[in-house]
């Protein structure tokens, strides 16, 4: 095993931990990167990702034009796919990939699609937040037999903080 999977109902606290992960092993040079919601008037209306260098995309939102739609959402599949490219091409240098995370609006995403399992197949530990529930991508990566899967709740978040801490040094350092 040398992927961690993080599931957990939205809000349980998968975002804060691998957050959380990429502080403690920064001298890993974590490659990666982080989805946020982005909220107007209390309602969330879209998801921004950033990745470790600073850059960020907006990449789902209830206004953006397209052809691509998940849920309520429109999908910007082009600033999705080129925020890949540029933040993936950057990895030379590192010992840790980070994804938040493996969902249905990224598995809109071609390239997404692709990218994943190229990642776990490398040899670096992958770091990843999954959905609950999911079909096709989302259930293929929990079946893998290199994975481990952790699951999120409110109560056991800082105990599982700690637990994963050991988990991944020792696979660093494996």
């Amino acid at each position: 095993m040398k992927n961690i999977l993080i599931t957990g109902q939205p809000g349980a606290g998968k975002t804060t931990i691998i957050k959380r992960l990429c502080i403690i092993f920064k001298e890993f040079n974590p490659v990666g990167f982080i989805t946020s919601d982005i909220i107007e008037d209390e309602n969330k209306v879209g998801f921004e990702v950033a990745n470790l260098f600073g850059d960020s995309r907006v990449f789902a939102h209830t206004k953006l034009k397209g052809k691509v739609s998940v849920g309520k959402y429109k999908v910007d599949l082009r600033a999705f796919d080129d925020f890949l490219e540029k933040t993936f091409s950057k990895e030379k240098k590192t010992g840790l990939y980070v994804i938040d995370e493996i969902g249905r609006i990224e598995c809109a995403s071609k390239k997404f699609l692709k990218l994943i399992p190229e990642l776990l197949d490398s040899s670096k530990p992958v770091i990843a937040a999954i959905a609950d529930k999911g079909t096709g991508l989302i259930s293929e990566v929990k079946k893998r037999e290199d994975v481990a899967l952790f699951e999120i709740t409110e109560q056991n978040r800082d105990l599982r903080i700690k637990e994963l801490t050991m988990v991944v040094r020792d696979l660093l350092l494996d």
